[in-house]
């Protein structure tokens, strides 16, 4: 056996990982059903001007980044986007989303659109805490 640290590994290696690790939980848990989401917000030019991506799997959303684009902050699209994504997940029969983010403005937003917390890690960033929230669909 060779223990191996890399800061530098290969496609190769973590789809390695990544496959070894998604049969084991179907074996322990079942299929996942995991399915990408993405939401795109373009402008007339047809550049992404924001957007929002995740997964679902085991009847939950997750929402792994939401962006927009400075000159489309404050104009309620943050929650066009969620709602977009939520009403998918629930059309693949999710039950429940979640999303962290160590952004005060983005907790606010989140909390808006019906997020609670769940959990918090202060000092991550340093000065922040990364906060989690779910949401029943």
């Amino acid at each position: 056996m060779n223990l191996t640290l890399t800061a530098n590994p290969t496609a190769e290696d973590l789809a390695t990982i990544g496959i070894g690790l998604a049969a084991f939980n179907e074996a322990d848990v079942g299929p996942s059903d995991r399915q990408a989401l993405a939401v795109l917000l373009r402008d007339e030019a047809g550049k992404i001007v924001g957007g929002l991506s995740g997964y679902t799997a085991w009847g939950w959303l997750y929402i792994q980044w939401l962006w927009l684009a400075e000159s489309q902050r404050g104009h309620g699209w943050a929650a066009r986007l969620l709602e977009s994504a939520e009403a998918e997940a629930r059309n693949r029969g999710c039950h429940g989303a979640w999303i962290d983010t160590f952004n005060p403005v983005a907790l606010r937003t989140y909390q808006r659109a019906g997020y609670t917390v769940f959990g918090a890690l202060p000092d991550f960033p340093k000065g922040r805490t990364r906060t989690f929230l779910q949401k029943a669909l």
